[in-house]
Order: structure tokens, then sequence, then C-alpha cells
């Protein structure tokens, strides 16, 4: 019997952790703009408030990995999940920004700890045939959190604002005490690293920024960052931006959102594979930028619903494809580094990700238009960087597209 399936119930608990997770950080988005209403705060809080998160995820991060090879995985899961329960109540009892930002802090410490910990445990129950499909479950889960967080935030906010704060913080704390008594630990004494994979662990994380630079996928780091922070700006203003123009309700933010993911989720599962396949990563992530940078721009001239609902549906859908393309092009440049390469794409996404949102706020408070021109002109200079990229020929060969296709 294949290690997989020997530990499929491992496997099962791990998912629904990490669905747990993403669910939450999904719930704020269609809530927020009542929330600004109640707390009296404004688009430059609200973007600190998203911001805060990353941040915190970010400076946490390679000090939970290292907590999960010495502590073991299950204490490093059941920590980050109890520590996710206890920021979702404090974010559905805050009556003021300080401890909207303490919540979001928290989570993100919680988010910190849990992700490495549940990729190490599964890289520990999965031999390296099976290493990808186990992967493969783990990221599923991760996106249908991000499909599913939006719609159970707004149709739970129904019966109250608060409501799915308090509803995630009871998941939590179920899924932590069934982590305890149910999830065996995995993790084994490992054989001695080499001096190399040392000298990379002992780099700090600031350390592995600055000399970044120096390596042959710089460029395609650079275009992860201006990415990220293009997506991220025009995520966080969405549903103010659809509130203030035109009055969307949380059920109206959410539909729109979960309608766009479950069709991103359709096509990473059905065509995605063929995609990359026939066009190549850099021809489909060029073609997603300039979509999702022109669809953007477009949002700002529709002003029915039913146009908004198409323009918006777009943006997400180039979003949900673009995103995994850019991680499976990083890991084919990585070749023998895939830590240290997925460390770099995780720490670029986690900058754009708190740069985006604190001047999208900036912005949505001068004019609740900026954020969207902003966010158009960054992705559209991402496309312009993508076509430098395929034209340079830096990446290695296993990197260039299939076909005849070039970019």
């Amino acid at each position: 019997m294949s290690l997989l399936l020997r530990n499929r119930g491992a496997i099962l608990l791990l998912m629904l952790n990490i669905f747990l997770i993403f669910t939450g950080i999904g719930l704020v988005i269609p809530i927020m703009p009542t929330y600004m209403i109640e707390l009296h705060i404004n688009g430059s809080i609200v973007g600190l408030l998203v911001a805060a998160f990353s941040l915190t995820q970010l400076l946490f991060s390679p000090f939970a990995g290292r907590l999960s090879d010495t502590l073991g995985r299950k204490k490093i899961i059941v920590y980050g999940m109890v520590i996710f329960a206890v920021s979702e109540l404090i974010f559905g009892m805050a009556s003021s920004p300080v401890f909207l930002f303490a919540s979001r802090m928290l989570g993100g410490i919680g988010a910190a700890l849990i992700m490495p910990a549940v990729m190490a445990y599964t890289a520990d129950v999965t031999s390296t045939k099976e290493r990808a499909k186990g992967m493969g479950f783990i990221n599923a889960s991760i996106t249908t959190g991000f499909i599913i967080g939006p719609g159970i935030g707004g149709f739970i906010a129904e019966f109250g604002i608060r409501a799915p704060f308090y509803a995630a913080a009871v998941a939590g704390a179920i899924a932590a005490l069934i982590t305890l008594f149910v999830l065996p630990e995995s993790f084994t004494a490992k054989e001695p690293v080499t001096d190399k994979e040392i000298q990379v662990k002992k780099q700090s994380l600031m350390k592995q920024l600055l000399y970044s630079y120096r390596e042959p996928y710089f460029l395609s780091l650079i275009i992860v960052f201006v990415m990220s922070f293009g997506l991220a700006n025009y995520e966080t203003v969405f549903g103010l931006f659809v509130d203030h123009k035109f009055s969307f309700t949380p059920k109206d933010i959410a539909f729109i959102i979960t309608f766009g993911s479950i069709a991103g989720a359709v096509v990473q599962v059905t065509i995605f594979g063929w995609l990359l396949n026939r066009f190549g990563e850099k021809n489909v992530i060029s073609f997603c930028l300039v979509i999702a940078s022109l669809f953007v721009l477009l949002t700002l001239f529709v002003h029915t619903y039913f146009m908004i609902i198409v323009v918006t549906f777009i943006v997400f859908l180039s979003i949900d494809i673009m995103r995994p393309a850019v991680g499976t092009l990083m890991s084919k440049m990585a070749h023998d580094q895939q830590g240290y390469v997925a460390g770099l794409n995780s720490a670029f996404t986690s900058l754009g990700n708190i740069a985006g949102p604190i001047i999208a706020g900036f912005l949505f408070d001068l004019n609740i238009n900026y954020p969207y021109v902003s966010a158009f002109l960054v992705l559209f200079i991402c496309f312009i960087l993508s076509l430098q990229a395929g034209r340079s020929g830096r990446q290695p060969t296993s990197m260039k597209p299939k076909g005849n296709s070039t970019v």
C-alpha cells in the first residue's frame, strides 16, 4: 500500500485545517464595507488591516518552519489552529480598530505556523513519487477555502454581521481539538544536511531578499512582486468599491467573488495543464496579465449590475489561472533549490500583499477610482516585464514554452 493511501486520514485532516484557515481569511472580504460604517474607519485603515496579516505571516514564517523541525509538525499545527480561532473570535468581538489589528496580526501568526508545518507533514507522509499529488490535495484545500470563504461570509452575515467570525472561531477550536487527539506525529530525525543546505538555512530572510538580484530568476521574482502588488491593490478595495459605487450587499459581493473563483477552480482541474503544455507558462501569465489589467480598467466604465458581474468575473478568472501558472514557472526554474526558491516566491508575494493594500487604502480615501487606475498601471507594467522575461535567454531550456508559441 502506498504511503499516501496509508496516511489518507492524516492528509484529510491537514486539508480540513488549511481549508478553515483560508476560509477565515476570505470571510472578511464581503463584510468589510459594513465594518467600515460600524467602526467609523476609512480605506487607509482597511488597507493596513489587510497588510498587517501578510506582514506578520512574512515575519513569522521562517521562525515557524524551524519550530516544526524541532518541536514536531503536530504541535505547531495545533498551536496555529488555536491562534487562528482566537483571532477570529477577536475580530467578531472587535469594537475598535485596535482589536481588528490585533485579530489580523494573530491570524497572520496562525497562518505562518500552520502553512510550513502542514507542507512539511505532507512531505513526511508521502513518497517522492506521491509528493506532488499530496501537495496538490493541500493546494486544492487552499483554493477551495479562498472560493468558499467570501461566500460563507456573505451568506452567514444575513444572521448578523459578526456571526461568520464566531462560526470560524468555533470551527477552528474544534479542528484544533480533533488534530490534538487524532493526528499522529509525522516528524522523525532527518539525515545530516549538507554544508550548502546549512548555509542557506542560516541566511536571514533579509539577506535572501537582498541577494536575490544575483539569481537568474530575479526578473521573475520582480514579476511576482509587481503582480501581487497589483492584485492585492485590486482585491483589497473591491468590496468597498462596489459597495460605495453600486450599493452592493455582502451577499452580492460574496456571489461575484465565489462565482469567479469557482470558474477559476474548474479551469485549474480541467484545462489548466493543457493550457500550460500548449502555450507555456510565460505565455499564459502574459495573457492573463494583459486581460486582468484591461478589465480592471474597464470596471471604471461599467454601470449595470450584469456588466459589473461580467467584468469582475473575468478579472478573478484571470487571477485564478495566473497564480498557479506563476507557481509552476518558479518551480521549473528552481531545479535543486525547490525550498529556497519557494521561500523567495512566498516572500516576494507577501511583500506585494503588504504594499498593495496600503497603497490601495490610501488611494481609496483620495478617490474611489484611484486604486483601480493604480492596479491597471501596475498590472500592465507587469505584463511588459513578462514580455521582457520571455525575450531574455536566461531561463533554462525546460522552462521554454512547448509548441510554436513564443512570448
